[in-house]
């Protein structure tokens, strides 16, 4: 591998790694705070695809897309929310994949319903367009100001979880509900307000994505998939936990679909079964 392909490489897994951090931390908020399996975070990141078609082809602009996806995915994750899911919270995990899973694929129908079951691409805004030049190296805009955009979600997060009143409370919520409750907190409105925040994240992973695979409607089981392997190899509700597990599964499938790209899936999961051998909890899950 030239040092002009491995560079490249590392630049796409960086990108890659960057959504993925977008589409898990949404899912391992939800799984910290509320304890609650989602099997339909998936179907929010495909909703969000979709709505960037739609809105790019009926306006011809994508940055309207990126307003408009998370902030509708956030809206549809409300209603599920107040109007099923809130429901199940008390439930044994496995009504809660089985529910979660049926709001999916009622999800995945509706797409295909709409939109038919082909595949449709979604174009890079022209602003985006080119290239940037690092050095003597070249790399596409889009991939870069996905990485730039990724980064400052990041530490918008961070900030807003470590240094205010609301992540302090997500923070205590995390480790004991029912205590956060007893000091006057509205813990049911956390609750609602953690999950539409973890379905607009993905929802923005979504919309970003778009224009890098397109969009089609078996897209969600891959991305939950691999969102709960970023999950488990960073470690379950934490921040820092997706980033880092999400860059190295991006790192991991991009490097391997240049050295054995029959096997990049595969290496995908094996990272993740070394990572459950060694250190159960994931690298920075709490012990």
């Amino acid at each position: 591998m030239s040092a002009q392909l491995l560079l490249f490489q590392v630049l796409n897994g960086t990108g890659i790694g960057m959504i993925y951090f977008l589409l898990s931390v949404g899912l391992t908020l939800i799984f910290g705070l509320l304890r609650f399996v989602n099997f339909a975070h998936g179907a929010f990141y495909l909703a969000a695809a979709y709505i960037a078609y739609a809105v790019v082809l009926w306006t011809g602009t994508f940055w309207w897309a990126l307003l408009i996806g998370p902030v509708l995915v956030a809206g549809l994750a409300l209603v599920v929310e107040r109007t099923l899911l809130r429901h199940t919270y008390a439930l044994p995990h496995e009504s809660q994949i089985l529910i979660t899973f049926a709001v999916a694929l009622i999800i995945q129908e509706g797409v295909i319903l709409l939109f038919s079951p082909l595949g449709h691409n979604v174009p890079v805004p022209p602003a985006l367009s080119g290239i940037v030049f690092l050095g003597p190296y070249v790399y596409p805009a889009y991939r870069l100001a996905v990485v730039g955009a990724a980064i400052l979600v990041a530490l918008v997060l961070w900030v807003a979880i470590e240094r205010t009143r609301l992540g302090s409370i997500l923070r205590a919520g995390s480790e004991s509900a029912e205590m956060v409750g007893l000091l006057g907190i509205n813990v049911d409105r956390v609750f609602m307000a953690t999950f539409a925040l973890g379905a607009a994240l993905a929802g923005l992973a979504g919309v970003l994505a778009a224009p890098l695979r397109g969009v089609e409607p078996f897209m969600s089981a891959e991305a939950l998939g691999i969102a709960f392997v970023v999950v488990v190899v960073g470690g379950l509700g934490t921040l820092s936990g997706a980033l880092v597990g999400g860059l190295l599964i991006g790192l991991i499938q991009s490097l391997m679909s240049t050295l054995w790209p029959e096997g990049a899936q595969l290496m995908i999961y094996a990272a993740m079964a070394l990572v459950i051998l060694l250190r159960p909890t994931g690298l920075l899950g709490r012990i």
